[in-house]
């Protein structure tokens, strides 16, 4: 942003004076001295006037000064600025090309509303006009017209003219309307602005040849965005962009990767093109490594992404990637990065004498990632572990601190993946155990001895060693020392009780750490209550890890291969994670190969995918089954409605439901807390009623699930009750990088037989930092299980990503039906059969309503006045509800006029264990 400096009232005037000078040249003079003052900030929109007079010129050096000039003070000046339109209308027919070109291009960036109006009918001469340098500069300005005023660009129908201008004779015309329509189709993605077909790409195919470098960027772009039909098409396009890598620019050089790359998706892996483009990719991939260190880096992070895909390309060029000493810190650790992905049996014994070397480098950072990178290749390539083995014993040897604590962190990696055959090396890791600082390393030789407790004679005295500083340790270090002297005690019980219940007290006692405290009262609880589960859950056996576990995860790389060249394949992130301010995004994948028998190589197609279709939903959930059921192959259609409820039996309200009878410890849920209680000590204020009583029956949001238990994906809702039908209002909202997709939701079995009438219709894919609202509507004919509190519900949902869990509470009111007015006798004689013990009375504070508009406000609840009667004073109100499971509710409502805080409610109900659904909402009855 350029500060405004003032300017002395003298100057404004001797440059006045000029500007108005009968001298061309002096006149010429004084427009540069307003161009130079206004280039360092000073404020010159007074002589606004006087230069606009200045337009009257035939001088193209002047004219472009004082266009200049109008761009920069437009905005401030808009009703100076109308003067200048029949200049620019002028300019518009002149002889000189480059004026009229002038002319559209300035009224183009002039960004004031009412000018607008004034541009439409020079612009659409130009967009016809017989010169191509005034057609380029008007399909740019067309652009910029859109982003000023879409309605009129579309009115005036200069979109139709610009679509005509890509079959335009001129090349760079042709790129400039490509460039133009797709800026617009960006800002509004389901336009279908650049409806490309096989003859408007071949069109764009024959101007690539000849229009200007930046030209071929924007059709190339263009074509990237194209489906072709056919294994056939896409290779004639690839075939004729090929050219287009031994281009000097870089910029184009990756927007024609880009291109080659999305297309070869649809090529036959056993057509002999595939191998021949294959070998083409590379050496101009490599070239770009020639350039200067900023332009390497982005080359590099562009091949990250190209060899995360296809490593086949760049296999056979391990040696370009390797690190000159004069390389830039930010280029070295790139291309440390991508020789670890190229790393295979073929080049591994040049990679590790490769990576040897660069461990003894001065930069400590690089050193770092160069030992980390041995343990990578030790994962990666298995034939190679023992030679990387050796080669990270040869640097522990060196006793430099940073290189042994890398070196100790990566070997626990390699005894997770190879375990019981390099173990033979932890002797010569205790050695070191004094020297180690960081909490990484000290966390993985904490790990080490508790894994391998029985190896290490002494693995009390080395645990015991790190306890005695417990409080001054890192979270990560501490957790881990509380887990490994948990193992030592499982293997050598009779000599460690001692060191366990010092652990233990330190963890749940003595520390502030809420993770560290439940993992201890979880292995507490574990040992005190069944040693034998303890021993199988914390000395079970481990996955081995994975060889590649840094990998961009498969939808985002799609993603970003599409977005070759451009700053998302250099930061490594959709558009949409660092665009602010975008209107829609278009979220890019590439095509499916057709063309060969092979499957598609898609990474969202599951196991399950090419199985038959699942099975319909029992109306009763069995009982048997594993913690978790069969959540991950949740069941899309919606529950049964015909015939009456299940019954719950005893058998089916204990027993094990799809969600798991454990759900409630799964996920971490508490009873002990009502998100609607009132603390003791403070009035209560009765929620379902004070909804009914105060509010227009809009519940307020809640967060049910927080982005970081979810992976990003965060719930948020409540409950309406609308036209007899439970909505359950959900807004999703996708905090992660990546695209989500494929939801559905189920509920565990719970009080009232909640469940949803249909599908969770989430339409379209969830993008980044986007949110959507849901309605699904509730049925109550699901499977019924008493839950505590009554008003729970459990719900799992289920996306391309995981499937969640979270718990919520519905308001009771939503189960009150329609039809709950009951007769006057029949209410009579059945507050006479309830006995008094299935009566609770509750008070109701702050209701500031008479008896008629109580009545009148509940009425809208489905809670009905059946009598009324005033005693002393006060009025009382008898009431109905009825319940969707049939069960019948009666209420007293006292209400005392004058006297808000006198209100009260008494219920009676036949079953008792109904009462604890009031008493949630009425936490102190009387």
């Amino acid at each position: 942003m350029v500060c405004s400096v003032s300017i002395c009232a003298g100057e404004i005037f001797e440059l006045k004076a000029e500007l108005n000078s009968d001298k061309k040249e002096k006149k010429k003079e004084a427009v540069k001295k307003v161009i130079a003052s206004m280039t360092v900030g000073k404020d010159v929109s007074a002589l606004f006037p006087d230069v606009v007079n200045c337009m009257q010129t035939d001088n193209l050096e002047l004219k472009k000064l004082v266009y200049l000039y109008l761009m920069n003070y437009a905005k401030s000046q808009p009703d100076m600025a109308i003067m200048a339109v029949n200049t620019f209308v002028k300019d518009c027919e002149d002889a000189n090309p480059l004026i009229r070109a002038l002319a559209v291009r300035t009224m183009g960036c002039i960004r004031v509303d009412k000018i607008t109006e004034y541009l439409c009918e020079p612009l659409r001469k130009c967009l016809k006009d017989e010169d191509p340098y005034v057609r380029k500069t008007a399909a740019v300005c067309v652009a910029k017209l859109h982003d000023i005023n879409a309605q009129l660009v579309e009115d005036q129908g200069f979109l139709d003219t610009l679509k005509d201008l890509i079959s335009d004779s001129n090349p760079m015309v042709v790129a400039n309307a490509v460039a133009a329509l797709s800026e617009i189709a960006e800002s509004h993605p389901n336009s279908n602005l650049l409806d490309l077909n096989p003859q408007s790409i071949n069109k764009l195919l024959t101007a690539l040849n000849e229009c200007t470098e930046w030209g071929q960027i924007f059709i190339l772009d263009c074509l990237a965005n194209y489906t072709p039909r056919d294994d056939r098409e896409s290779q004639s396009i690839c075939e004729r962009v090929t050219p287009r890598l031994s281009h000097a620019n870089s910029a184009v050089v990756l927007s024609a990767v880009k291109v080659l790359m999305k297309f070869m998706e649809m090529l036959p892996k056993d057509l002999d093109y595939y191998g021949t483009l294959l070998k083409k990719l590379a050496p101009p991939l490599v070239t770009l490594l020639s350039a200067e260190p900023e332009l390497q880096y982005v080359a590099l992070r562009n091949i990250n992404l190209i060899v995360q895909k296809r490593p086949e390309i760049l296999k056979h060029e391990m040696k370009v990637f390797f690190v000159k000493y004069n390389d830039p810190i930010y280029v070295k650790l790139e291309k440390l990065d991508i020789m670890i992905r190229l790393a295979s049996q073929a080049n591994i014994a040049q990679v590790l004498a490769e990576l040897k070397e660069y461990a003894t480098e001065v930069d400590v950072d690089f050193v770092r990632k160069a030992v980390r990178a041995i343990g990578r290749c030790a994962i990666k390539v298995e034939q190679s572990a023992e030679r990387c083995v050796s080669t990270l014993l040869d640097l522990i040897q060196t006793k430099v601190n940073y290189v042994v604590q890398e070196a100790i962190v990566v070997i626990k990696d390699i005894f997770r993946k190879y375990p019981n055959k390099y173990e033979s090396v932890i002797a010569t890791l205790c050695e070191n155990l004094d020297s180690l600082d960081e909490p990484e390393a000290r966390a993985a030789m904490i790990w080490i001895v508790g894994e391998y407790a029985e190896r290490i004679d002494n693995a009390d005295e080395l645990l015991e060693s790190f306890l005695e500083g417990f409080h001054d340790e890192s979270t990560q270090v501490q957790l881990q020392l509380l887990t490994a002297i948990v193992k030592l005690f499982l293997k050598k019980p009779t000599e460690t009780q001692e060191l366990v219940q010092q652990v233990l007290s330190l963890a749940t006692q003595d520390s502030d750490n809420p993770d560290l405290r439940d993992r201890g009262y979880i292995y507490w609880r574990l040992l005190s209550t069944d040693p034998v589960a303890a021993k199988e859950v914390v000395l079970a056996e481990k996955p081995l890890i994975s060889e590649e576990t840094d990998l961009i995860e498969p939808t985002l790389l799609e993603e970003l291969i599409c977005h070759i060249g451009t700053l998302a394949s250099v930061y490594h992130k959709p558009p949409s994670a660092f665009v602010e301010g975008s209107r829609g995004v278009m979220h890019k994948r590439l095509p499916a190969r057709t063309g060969s028998g092979e499957s598609t190589e898609s990474p969202d197609v599951g196991t399950a995918a090419g199985g038959s279709a699942p099975e319909a939903a029992p109306s009763i959930i069995p009982s048997q089954g594993d913690l978790l059921g069969d959540l991950l192959n949740l069941d899309m259609a919606p529950p049964t409605t015909s015939g009456p409820p299940p019954p719950t039996t005893g058998m089916q309200m204990g027993g094990m439901d799809l969600l798991g009878g454990g759900l409630d410890s799964l996920v971490g849920i508490s009873h002990s807390v009502d998100p609607y209680a009132a603390t003791p000590g403070q009035p209560v204020n009765p929620f379902w009623v004070k909804w009914s009583l105060h509010s227009d029956g809009v519940l307020c949001l809640q967060v049910w699930l927080p982005a970081m238990k979810a992976k990003g994906l965060e719930i948020s809702g409540t409950f309406a009750r609308r036209a007899g039908v439970i909505q359950m209002e959900l807004i999703l909202t996708n905090k992660a990088m990546s695209v989500m997709t494929d939801f559905a939701i189920q509920f565990n079995r719970n009080s009232f037989g909640l469940a949803p009438a249909g599908p969770l219709q989430v339409l379209t894919p969830l993008g980044p930092n986007q949110t959507i609202e849901v309605s699904l509507p509730l049925s109550t004919v699901g499977p019924v299980m008493k839950m505590d509190p009554l008003n729970n519900l459990q719900v799992a949902v289920k996306n391309n990503i995981d499937v969640f869990y979270f718990s919520c509470q519905y308001p009771i009111s939503m189960l009150f039906v329609e039809d709950g007015k009951m007769e006057r006798q029949l209410f009579l004689a059945t507050w006479k059969d309830i006995p008094n013990d299935n009566e609770s009375q509750f008070q109701i504070k702050d209701c500031h309503l008479n008896s008629d508009a109580a009545s009148s406000k509940l009425q809208g609840s489905n809670i009905f006045t059946i009598a009324k009667r005033t005693v002393e004073g006060q009025d009382m109100l008898y009431m109905s509800i009825k319940l969707s499971n049939g069960i019948w509710v009666l209420a007293e409502l006292k209400v005392q006029a004058g006297n808000p805080n006198y209100t009260s409610m008494c219920f009676r109900v036949m079953f008792l264990f109904i009462i604890q659904a009031f008493t949630v909402f009425f936490p102190q009855p009387r």
